[in-house]
């Protein structure tokens, strides 16, 4: 089951008894909690009826104790339980033991005023465990996964949507340029920008490049596009915003060299008919950070992008050993890019 079935069910009435929830997306995975504790319990019994746990200060067992005792003053309670490391093949604190037989009992016959949620921030869970398997087919087990390249798009333009706002055409991909694919920071900013665009109003491009704040990898990015597409004079331009907020002309190098790494591993993996998934999961990206290093790659030779390796390598052992000014070093770099 994925999420979207599981939100439907629970929008439905169908609850289960134990929620096993893992990956590496925190937001979305606590978005999911939040509509839980929605959809189960008022606002005004949340204090007697929510009771976090962590398994790195307490024991399993505990929490099912706590699932077994009657509710006080409400009808159903919600057990929100994170670090809950016994799910994964990474080391268990030693300091406590974890009962996991009398999970593996309660899981026979769950009782139905308490919902356990797990909570793992763990990108796969260990399989060999025998508990992953009795909750699988005792609960429900979710995974919560970077989303697609289109995929998160799709949640931008609904986000917006959802503030009471609308999104000129384009802006999304401008939207997650500046501010990375992290969810949590891009929600951040389209609360920002609904706010600034007021409810039914429309947020474009100029906004985003008005209020947006571009990190320092979103700036190496935009500079890299520019080179590739030989817009000299707007990539010296973001260089020398970055110099003047004081980064460090050999970790701009570095962040230049990674990118343009990036683009080559793209580029070959999908030679080989790699899919955007298959690359993002083989190199630790994103999969739209994919999308955009494979239609960079479209403007590079496998060649010529090892050149400008090449090229960045030497300009790091010159930079290092003193042989030339590092900002100098980095403007030739640059300049000879568009010859």
């Amino acid at each position: 089951m994925d999420a979207k079935t599981a939100i439907k069910e629970i929008k439905q009435g169908k609850i289960s008894p134990l929620y096993l929830l893992y990956g590496s997306e925190k937001f979305r995975m606590n978005e999911f909690a939040a509509l839980l504790e929605d959809q189960l319990i008022a606002k005004e019994d949340r204090d007697f009826a929510v009771i976090p746990f962590d398994l790195s200060e307490t024991p399993v067992q505990a929490v099912v104790e706590e699932a077994e005792t009657v509710p006080f003053m409400v009808e159903r309670k919600l057990l929100l339980v994170r670090d809950a490391s016994l799910f994964t093949a990474g080391k268990e604190n030693a300091k406590l033991e974890h009962r996991i037989d009398i999970l593996s009992d309660y899981l026979q016959h769950p009782v139905d005023f308490s919902v356990i949620v797990f909570m793992v921030n763990s990108d796969k869970l260990d399989e060999r465990k025998k508990i992953v398997k009795t909750v699988k087919t005792a609960g429900t087990v979710l995974a919560f996964n970077p989303l697609g390249a289109e995929e998160l798009l799709r949640w931008v333009e609904k986000g917006i949507r959802e503030r009471g706002c609308t999104m000129a055409p384009g802006t999304a991909e401008i939207l997650i340029t500046n501010a990375g694919t992290g969810l949590q920071g891009l929600s951040a900013e389209m609360d920002k920008l609904c706010l600034f665009a007021a409810k039914g109003g429309t947020v474009d491009a100029e906004a985003v490049e008005s209020l947006v704040h571009r990190g320092t990898e979103q700036n190496v990015f935009t500079l890299v596009e520019d080179i590739a597409n030989l817009r000299l004079d707007k990539a010296l331009d973001t260089l020398y915003e970055l110099l003047k907020q004081r980064e460090e002309p050999i970790k701009i190098a570095a962040l230049i060299a990674r990118q343009f790494r990036i683009i080559l591993q793209v580029k070959d993996l999908s030679a080989h008919s790699y899919s955007q998934g298959q690359i993002a999961s083989q190199i630790g990206l994103h999969p739209y950070a994919v999308k955009l290093a494979g239609e960079q790659a479209h403007k590079f030779s496998s060649e010529r992008l090892r050149q400008i390796l090449s090229a960045l390598a030497d300009l790091d052992y010159k930079m290092k050993t003193g042989a030339i000014d590092k900002v100098l070093g980095l403007e030739l770099f640059m300049l000879r890019l568009g010859t």
